[in-house]
């Protein structure tokens, strides 16, 4: 079963506060709605643009591996670790308990 074409000329900004459980004022309604319809006219200027030979992209601009080299380091002292710990049993940290007794 596929689902209803929303109309995009208009779309009942009372509706989509009904959805969303919002309450409007009159003067909100009037608002919101003349700013939605502003949106949409914006969406159908943008769909009248040639973009025959375009290729979609995910981001506005180039990206590549963002991430830092992954180098291996020295690891912390474990004596100076377990000392800032709040309380520690031998060599390792005590947290409280998460999980009552059953």
């Amino acid at each position: 079963m596929s689902q209803p074409t929303p109309d995009l000329d208009h779309v009942d900004v009372t509706y989509v506060a009904n959805l969303a459980r919002i309450e409007l004022s009159a003067a909100e309604t009037e608002k919101f709605q003349g700013e939605l319809d502003d949106v949409l006219a914006y969406i159908h200027q943008l769909n009248e643009l040639d973009l025959e030979g375009i290729e979609p992209m995910s981001h506005p601009h180039p990206r590549e591996n963002v991430l830092r080299e992954d180098v291996p380091v020295e690891a912390p002292d474990r004596e100076l670790l377990l000392n800032n710990a709040p309380a520690r049993v031998q060599d390792l940290i005590r947290v409280p308990q998460m999980m009552e007794d059953a």
